[in-house]
């Protein structure tokens, strides 16, 4: 393989395997910062050598013991010099566990990686920037503006969190059975996040990260088969429903198609039936909670052939549902959608407009857009031209760019 080809392909090895192989490091390594240098050097060595070697047949199991390899080396030189470190002299003298693609633990390595992130002694807004940051590999940047936080505000966020973890000697692993349930909120909230990247990115040119959507059912799938827990089942259902509607969700261009515009020949109607029964059978168990009942809505989108047959009085009781047990602005704006769709353009909009004078929805992009449409559906153009500026100021991925360009140019047009 030529360099630059090489080279281009390794890029793409970082982007499908290195949150896997940073996982695999950590536990074989005992300390994050270490992990991460040691995934660096490894994709170093790649540089140098596969090259002139070729890629090797399994990439994930070579980078693993590069970069093992290449930290056990370093601690080791260390050691001549520093104070004794009984941890490092362990690493060092190699009495850390090889990597074996074929052990199940280096498949479980991120679900692991998530429990540890999402440990209790972490504060609730560590563990959602932790995961993002080890487990998705999203930026400091990007974690930041999600947050609305400033860039060293979450930098040191993350650091901490990394030092509890060091200082506290949080296990590196999935909890016992009669811990698992305490942290089971987390670690959906976390998986979910993580799937939410991947289906609608934050940022970039790309609408979609499919690696981290598909990893993130992965995770759901183990989840669900270690604890039998209702929400369990309901987040993996709320997954795969959503995800089955991703070859429809772009143009061949990458450009957005929205929900009503999309071909649902396209679907995944595999992952919509075993969807379907998830939703089924989280329902049926009378303990269901907020990511049940937001897979039962995708549910009733994915059963109408078209747009027009979607039974939007059902998916209005739905919403009403998860206000009762989830009462945020979000729920409320998409409640508001939907009863625009059953009851007309102006009802939704007075429940929009309310909520953005209210002021807790002012920043978020979707709320503006929502507006746009439905002025536009009601013709009130100078309005609808005003809202979509505002959702332009604040989008950054570039398809949702795109669409919202489109949506102006047609009103000029007009």
């Amino acid at each position: 393989m030529q360099e630059p080809d090489c080279k281009r392909h390794i890029e793409a090895v970082y982007q499908s395997e290195s949150r896997a192989v940073l996982a695999t490091l950590i536990r074989l390594l005992g300390d994050f910062d270490r992990a991460e240098e040691a995934l660096h050097d490894a994709f170093r060595a790649a540089l140098e050598k596969w090259p002139q070697q070729g890629v090797p047949e399994n990439p994930r199991a070579w980078l693993v013991s590069a970069g093992r390899f290449r930290s056990i080396d370093q601690l080791r030189r260390q050691s001549r010099f520093d104070s004794y470190d009984p941890q490092a002299h362990d690493v060092a003298a190699g009495n850390t566990v090889a990597a074996d693609e074929d052990d199940p633990s280096v498949a479980d390595d991120r679900l692991r990686l998530i429990f540890t992130c999402c440990h209790p002694a972490l504060a609730p807004d560590a563990q959602i920037a932790l995961t993002l940051r080890e487990v998705c590999g999203l930026t400091t940047e990007q974690i930041a503006h999600a947050f609305l936080t400033p860039v060293p505000t979450l930098a040191q966020r993350i650091v901490r969190a990394k030092g509890k973890i060091r200082d506290a000697r949080i296990p590196y692993e999935v909890p016992a059975p009669g811990e698992l349930a305490e942290r089971l909120e987390s670690v959906l909230r976390v998986i979910y996040l993580v799937f939410n990247e991947g289906y609608t990115a934050s940022s970039g040119t790309e609408l979609m990260r499919l690696d981290l959507a598909s990893e993130a059912i992965r995770l759901g799938r183990l989840l669900v088969g270690m604890l039998q827990e209702t929400e369990a089942v309901g987040l993996l259902a709320l997954m795969l429903l959503q995800d089955s509607r991703r070859a429809a969700r772009a143009s061949a261009a990458g450009e957005l198609i929205v929900l009503e515009e999309q071909d649902r020949s396209l679907w995944n109607r595999e992952q919509i039936e075993e969807g379907s029964a998830l939703v089924a059978r989280a329902l049926s168990s009378r303990r269901f909670g907020p990511y049940s009942l937001q897979a039962a809505i995708a549910a009733v989108h994915c059963d109408a052939t078209a747009a027009a047959d979607t039974d939007w009085n059902e998916i209005v009781y739905l919403y009403d549902l998860l206000l009762g047990i989830e009462p945020t602005p979000i729920v409320e704006l998409n409640r508001a959608v939907a009863v625009a769709m059953r009851d007309g353009p102006g009802a939704g909009l007075a429940l929009v407009d309310e909520l953005l004078a209210r002021g807790e929805l002012r920043g978020y992009r979707l709320a503006h857009a929502a507006r746009a449409d439905l002025c536009r559906r009601l013709g009130r153009s100078s309005e609808a031209r005003e809202a979509y500026l505002r959702a332009l100021a604040l989008a950054e991925l570039e398809p949702e760019r795109q669409f919202l360009q489109r949506r102006l140019a047609e009103l000029d047009a007009d």
